[in-house]
């Protein structure tokens, strides 16, 4: 079970605290000897040696979806056609 330090004593030895928490110790946090915070060291995240590695990552995720256009090919985009009196149809709803 971690230690526990009121946060008025947190406050006072908070570089020993982080000290200890860089070699892996965990502490509680206490307001009026109620627990509200976890001081703790952050979880190491192995980053992707390449930015490819990266996309990969985020595609195999469900983060990213790749283009299915060949590079160097431009976008095909198609706006609606304009109908006419678009600018009279908003003035006439806006009523």
């Amino acid at each position: 079970m971690p230690e526990e330090y009121s946060i008025y004593d947190a406050k006072a030895k908070l570089s020993a605290l982080v000290r200890q928490v860089r070699e892996g110790q965990t502490f509680v946090i206490t307001v009026h000897g109620e627990p509200v915070a976890e001081l703790r060291p952050i979880a190491k995240i192995d980053k992707p040696s390449s930015f490819a590695e990266r996309l990969t990552e985020l595609e195999e995720r469900g983060e990213l979806t790749r283009s299915k256009r060949k590079p160097g090919e431009k976008p095909n985009f198609r706006l609606g056609k304009p109908k006419p009196g678009a600018l009279k149809r908003f003035l006439a709803e806006r009523d």
